[in-house]
């Protein structure tokens, strides 16, 4: 088994959609929690590359739960728009990161954006707005 980054632990917050990526892995700071896998056969696509679809869903998840996070008074975040730009491929055995920042949290909605990284190397780029729920 590959040696986790420091501060990365199992992450506890499994869901039907990502049940088959597991494990995942987080860290929780100040700019929010940021999100990790070792990539394997099944987040890949026919190419052996890391599917662009896991890429937006789990920035997704990491942009979202970053933004719940650090809010003051919602109980969940709801996705309004998402945008992924995909700047380079990432292939299995990587460490695949995702380091969110959120960069305006207000009343109704809130504004973020994930770099993705293989091996510490930009592969994308999302931003992403939630609807700021309870």
């Amino acid at each position: 088994m590959n040696k986790l980054p420091s501060g990365f632990q199992l992450y506890g917050h499994a869901s039907p959609l990502t049940d088959p990526w597991e494990p995942i892995y987080c860290k929780t700071t100040d700019a929010g929690l940021y999100l990790g896998i070792w990539a394997d056969t099944p987040h890949t696509n026919a190419r052996g590359f890391i599917h662009g679809g896991l890429v937006a869903a789990l920035a997704d998840k990491c942009m979202g739960h970053s933004c719940h996070h650090l809010h003051d008074t919602a109980t969940s975040m709801v996705t309004v728009t998402l945008s992924v730009d995909y700047l380079g491929i990432a292939r299995k055995g990587s460490w695949i990161e995702f380091k969110p920042t959120v960069t305006k949290n207000g009343k109704t909605l809130c504004f973020a954006e994930c770099l993705i990284t293989a091996d510490q190397k930009p592969t994308s780029r999302a931003t992403a707005t939630f609807m700021v729920v309870g």
